[in-house]
Order: structure tokens, then sequence, then C-alpha cells
């Protein structure tokens, strides 16, 4: 499941993935990046982690495609807070991987760290 969060932030799309993700989830989502790309804004994320359950294929296919169509230059900032202690490790070494975006992983008692993190962005637009 996939849950759009107000996080009290402008120019930030904050979500919830809790469980398994279905396709017209990551649709959606898809679909407010695109948004935001055709006004000439970069994206920046809150990803709040509570659990995995997998993505469905056609949704992972979805955003294969939106990757690959569109490439990884329109992000900006990311914060990933989760639960699971691997997942804030593993942020922060694929943030070391895709130099152009600023990505980095909290746990879940972090989480004004991460909106303090992409608070930022607001001052950079």
């Amino acid at each position: 499941m996939l849950e759009f969060l107000d996080i009290g932030m402008e120019g930030v799309v904050a979500y919830r993935l809790a469980g398994k993700v279905t396709t017209q989830e990551m649709n959606s989502v898809l679909d407010l990046f695109r948004e935001i790309i055709s006004r000439g804004e970069k994206i920046h994320i809150y990803q709040e982690v509570t659990s995995l359950g997998g993505v469905e294929f056609v949704a992972m296919k979805e955003k294969i495609k939106f990757f690959l169509d569109l490439g990884w230059s329109h992000f900006g900032r990311v914060a990933v807070v989760a639960e699971k202690h691997w997942i804030p490790k593993l942020v922060d070494l694929e943030g070391k991987l895709f130099k152009g975006i600023e990505m980095k992983g909290f746990a879940i008692e972090e989480k004004e760290q991460a909106v303090a993190f992409l608070s930022k962005v607001q001052k950079h637009k």
C-alpha cells in the first residue's frame, strides 16, 4: 500500500509504503513525478517505509520504464525513513552511487531529521 502524506512542506512528494505496492498506486506517484517534471521543477521525496510487501510486477515495470525514459536528473533530495535498520544504510549507499541526487536514510525515530534534511529544498527551488 502506498499512502500520500502531508509533512507540511511544499515541493516535496511525501508517502508511506506499507505492504505491497499496486500498479495503480505506482502510477499515481509516477504521474505526480511527470507533472512536477513538466513544470520544470526538481522532484524531492520523503518516503516512509513501515513494511515491505513487494511490488506488483506491472508496477515495477512501469517504474523501470519511467526511469529509462526520464532518468534520474529530475530528482533533487530524497529522504527515506524506515523501521528496518538496513534500509537507511542501503539508501546511504545508493546516495553515493547516484551522484546527482542527495539521498539520505533515517531510522523511524529520526523523522524530524529527515524533514530537516528536506527543508533545504525550500531554499533551492
